[in-house]
Formats: C-alpha cells, sequence, structure tokens
C-alpha cells in the first residue's frame, strides 16, 4: 500500500510539473520612448532575452529567447509579445525549471539596421533590464529607449582608419555602400619615410569588425612588444566584414556583390597609397583566424598572384563534402546524420556534443525577421548568402529548410565555386605553381566545429599533388581546440621570419 501510494504521488507530481511547463504564459508589452520614435524603422525583428544570470546583459548573453517580427506595429502604441502566439519562436523555453524563488532577468532588441546582419550593431534599439521572480502566467512591460551607437577607431599615432565609398558595391546593390579598414603602423614607420614595409591583411573572425585594432593597442603585452625595434617591421591591416546578410567573406558572390573585386581594386590600393606600400615589393600577406582563417586561404587561393602568402588559423570548412560533418553534397539533412543521430554542431575539445545543428538553426530562425536563418547575420545566414545564388524577393536562397534541415542538392552543387578544396583539384595545374611557398595552415585536432576534418582532407589532397608538389605547411595540435594557437603577435613573428629568409 506504502509503495503503491508513492507511485501514484509520483505520477501526479510528474504530471503538475508537465502541465507548469505547458501552462507557462508569458506578455510581454513592449512600448517606445518618444525620443526613440524618430530613429524606428518598421520591419525589424524583436528579440526578447531571458537568463538567470546577472553578470551581464541578457542581450549579450541568455538563456530563453524569444523572437518575432510585430506587423502593422504602430510606434505610439505598446506591442505586446505573447509566448503563446505561434508567431514568435523561442529557444530554451522548453528547458525551463524555475520556482517561485528564481528571479529572471528581461531586455529586449528591436533589430533593425539592414545594412548590418548582427543584433548589437549601431542603429539598433534596446532597452534597460527589468528583473522579477519567475511565474508560469507573467506579464512585464518593457520600454525601448537606448539607440546602439556607432563604435570609433582609437586615436593613436600609429593608428590611421580609411573609409571609402565603395563604386562597385553600391551600383550593385543601387544604394550607397562603403569599405572600412584600419591600420596599425611599425614602430620604426615615421622614422624611415623612403621605406616600404611589408603589409599583412588580418581577415576577422565571423561577424568581425575593422574596430578590432582597438583592443590589440589596448593590449599592454601587445603593445610594448610592438612599439619595440625588435618587433616585427609590418604594416597591420584590420578588415571589415559588415555585410547585409552578415559576414561577407570578403567574396564576390551574388547576394553580397563583389566584394573580393571590390577589395581588391578600391580599398586594398586605398590603403596601399596612404601607407606609401610598394607591390612591386610582393610582400602582401594575409592572416586570420576560424572565418578569417578561410577568408585568408580563399583570398590566396582565388587571387594567387596578388596576395605573397597566407597564414590560416582554424579555417571555416575548406572542403564541402566535409562541412562540419555534414556532406552538403550527399546527405539528406544537417540535422539528422546517416545514422538517424542529431548533428552536433559544437563539441568540447574532449568531443562531448554541446550543441546541435538543429539548435543552431532554431536561434538563427529566432533572429531572423523573415523568421527562417536567411537575413540572421549568424554563421549560416553568412555561409547561405557568401556562398548561394539568389532566390526569391531578391534574397538569398535557402540551401537546407529551416525547420527540417533537409539540403536543396540544386543549390548545394552551386556552392562548389568556394569549396576550396574542389577549386585545388579543378585547377592544380594553374594554380599550384602560383601558390608554392604561400600557404600555411594551423588547426587543433579537436576543433570545437568539426572543422578539422575538412582540413585534413585538404592536406590529403595537397600530400598527392604533382607537377609540382605542393610544399604547403599544414599543421595540427593534438587535443587543440578552434582557434586555441591563434595570435596575432606569433602570426606577425612568422610573417617576419619568412621575410628575413627571402
Amino acid at each position: 500500500m506504502k509503495n503503491l501510494v508513492i507511485i501514484l504521488f509520483s505520477v501526479f507530481f510528474i504530471k503538475a510539473f508537465a502541465h507548469a511547463q505547458e501552462a507557462i504564459s508569458w506578455q510581454v508589452s513592449i512600448g517606445i520612448t518618444p525620443e526613440i520614435r524618430k530613429s524606428f524603422i518598421k520591419g525589424g525583428r524583436l528579440i526578447l532575452h531571458v537568463t538567470k544570470q546577472h553578470e551581464r546583459e541578457p542581450r549579450l548573453w541568455s538563456e530563453i529567447a524569444f523572437g518575432v517580427t510585430p506587423q502593422n506595429w504602430e510606434i505610439n502604441q505598446s506591442f505586446v509579445l505573447d509566448s503563446k502566439n505561434k508567431n514568435v519562436l523561442n529557444i530554451g523555453l522548453d528547458k525551463l525549471k524555475g520556482n517561485p524563488s528564481d528571479k529572471y532577468y528581461f531586455q529586449v532588441v528591436y533589430k533593425q539596421n539592414i545594412e548590418d546582419g548582427q543584433e548589437n550593431v549601431a542603429g539598433n534599439i534596446y532597452s534597460n533590464i527589468d528583473s522579477v521572480l519567475f511565474s508560469n502566467n507573467l506579464q512585464l512591460n518593457l520600454t525601448l529607449n537606448q539607440i546602439i551607437e556607432p563604435t570609433s577607431i582609437i586615436k593613436h599615432d600609429f593608428v590611421k582608419s580609411v573609409e571609402i565609398k565603395s563604386k562597385y558595391l553600391s551600383e550593385f546593390s543601387d544604394k550607397p555602400r562603403f569599405l572600412k579598414a584600419s591600420i596599425l603602423l611599425p614602430s620604426g614607420y615615421f622614422e624611415n619615410p623612403d621605406k616600404t614595409y611589408p603589409i599583412c591583411y588580418r581577415a576577422a573572425g565571423l561577424n568581425g569588425r575593422y574596430t578590432a585594432i582597438n583592443g590589440i593597442v589596448n593590449n599592454k603585452d601587445f603593445s610594448d612588444w610592438w612599439f619595440t625595434q625588435n618587433a616585427p617591421q609590418i604594416i597591420y591591416v584590420f578588415l571589415d566584414s559588415q555585410g547585409p546578410y552578415g559576414d561577407t567573406y570578403q567574396v564576390d558572390s551574388e547576394n553580397n556583390g563583389p566584394c573580393g573585386k571590390a577589395l581588391l581594386e578600391e580599398l586594398i590600393p586605398e590603403i596601399e597609397r596612404q601607407v606609401r606600400y610598394k607591390p612591386e615589393s610582393k610582400m602582401r600577406f594575409l592572416t586570420g583566424n576560424s572565418t578569417g582563417g578561410w577568408v585568408s586561404l580563399a583570398l590566396q587561393i582565388f587571387y594567387p598572384d596578388f596576395f605573397d602568402g597566407t597564414w590560416s588559423y582554424s579555417p571555416d570548412p575548406v572542403d564541402f563534402e566535409h562541412y562540419g560533418l555534414i556532406n552538403i553534397y550527399e546527405d539528406e539533412s544537417i540535422f539528422y546524420n546517416r545514422y538517424g543521430y542529431l548533428q552536433p554542431g559544437r563539441r568540447t575539445i574532449y568531443g562531448e556534443p554541446t550543441f546541435s545543428m538543429k539548435d543552431w538553426i532554431a536561434g538563427e530562425n529566432l533572429n531572423s525577421r523573415t523568421g527562417n536563418y536567411l537575413v540572421s547575420g549568424g554563421q549560416f545566414g553568412a555561409y547561405n548568402a557568401a556562398f548561394g545564388p539568389k532566390g526569391a524577393n531578391n534574397l538569398p536562397s535557402l540551401m537546407f529548410d529551416p525547420f527540417t534541415g533537409k539540403i536543396d542538392h540544386s543549390i548545394a552543387k552551386q556552392w562548389e565555386k568556394y569549396d576550396l578544396k574542389k577549386v585545388l583539384e579543378k585547377n592544380w595545374t594553374t594554380l599550384g605553381p602560383k601558390l608554392q611557398g604561400k600557404i600555411w595552415i594551423w588547426m587543433g585536432d579537436m576543433d570545437g566545429l568539426y572543422s578539422n576534418v575538412a582540413t585534413r582532407f585538404l592536406q590529403k589532397f595537397l600530400d598527392k599533388t604533382e607537377n609540382p608538389k605542393s610544399d604547403a605547411k599544414v599543421s595540427f595540435t593534438a587535443m587543440a581546440g578552434h582557434g586555441q594557437e591563434w595570435s596575432d603577435k606569433a602570426v606577425l613573428t612568422l610573417i617576419a621570419n619568412k621575410i628575413a629568409k627571402k
């Protein structure tokens, strides 16, 4: 009898708990202050962030989020975000285990800058943080009252910034588009006014900005080293990857426009004019980590005569037959592998999956005003725009279904021209001789994004090349994770050593 009572109580408790989870109904009324209304643009994405952590703003990190694109929102009225509305996407709500003593922090962002796919960028607006105790039936008022201002480049004698209007990109988009970069000059630059210095272009990590120079200059360890006569005498240029769909990957594409052409024919000539670099010196180099690793390698391969060497760290997949753990040309879905298991997207260096591809795309769907990853500004929104063809409504096509993960192989086939291993395989006779002495790649063998798999297959191809036999340097570190050995100081030293041997 006692056991029966325990069983009945347990069943009742489980049902009650499940019911409590299902019954969650949060309504957040969102208003706009009069001062912000003049900056409001209709058609943006509302993103509500919820977290139990208080160390940083919810908009910078949250366990639970909701996303919706308000229709016909009149700015002098409040919009009610209802968690039970079928048009409101959410992540994390199914894992919510709240009790009345838990305090949650709420903050809302209105993502309206269509020139930049990211959330926390200039022009978007957000609210103050409010905190409340957990309730299944929560009603809350938040007010959009702050606008994100543009960041600026640090003022420093050895720092320059360049911004030009791009003729190519403006014509492509039928509106003004600009190219930006920042420049860190070597310590001896002003002492030798007639000298031409080697120049290295640093491609940013995903959605990186030219303002990254601020962190470098403010890093005491780096600055104490850089501003000495013993430091490499190299001009270090920080590229900017801003695009309407996220990172442009600095390549020509049907959706972002002729970004590679604009870089080589507009931005770089202006940079080099300003820093008196002489192209005939043949000391124009590339580097980058993660997305920047892919970009720096791709630019060297696509423009083998223009650049004189690349140092690529933890590049994004360089072989789309191994796009992480996915073969985009043959697999049916990016959500499930051929064994029927959820496809992991991230892992620890010990091999433990931490995030599935399905979760990843759900987050990008939530962040996009279209309700799918199309204009999310995230990793796959950026890939899709950079590598794929145009689709409907003048927007990028979708390489895979945002809710089932099913791959459209007719679109995946069109990504081939950005598959770096395939590009090299098809064109080795002409590319091979031009790339001799110009490729250096580092990868951690426990890369958190599984990018090491693609790099292994690229290495296998390079090792088998003939006429010429590739001299590319590809190295792996056991048990190392994504970007673990990336260091501006280390890569600049490697470049200096190469220059010294010329």
